[in-house]
């Protein structure tokens, strides 16, 4: 059974930083694409930023850039988001997905996810 589950999420200051865990079981992550996803109150889902399946290839949503690191350690099966400068925009619940196909632009990244978390909150708030 493939499973995947966020954990880091929580509540921290403007321009602090957390660092979120995507785990996955069931299968090998090296065999997976993984993207990280957000949705903030009342409004949609957006690609935060993705990773191929050898690590080579990433993609960040503009207004991450700079800020957000994606990262993969595959003998753990984990997948990480390195989060810093945090605002108050980033506020919301952060999903973590994989799949078979990479879109390396981060508007179609949706498209190539078969799997997801549950997801887990992010509130940057003083």
């Amino acid at each position: 059974q493939l499973q995947i589950v966020e954990s880091g999420g929580g509540l921290v200051q403007p321009g602090g930083s957390l660092r979120l865990s995507c785990a996955s079981s069931g299968f090998t992550s090296e065999t997976y694409a993984v993207g990280w996803f957000r949705q903030a109150p009342g409004k949609g889902r957006e690609a935060v930023s993705t990773i191929n399946r050898s690590g080579t290839k990433t993609a960040y949503a503009d207004s991450v850039r700079g800020r957000f690191t994606i990262s993969r350690d595959y003998a753990k099966n984990t997948v990480f988001l390195q989060m810093n400068s945090l605002k108050p925009e980033d506020t919301g619940i952060y999903y973590c997905a994989a799949g078979t196909i990479y879109y390396p632009e981060i508007t179609e990244a949706t498209f190539g996810m078969e799997y997801w978390g549950q997801g887990t909150q992010v509130t940057v708030s003083s």
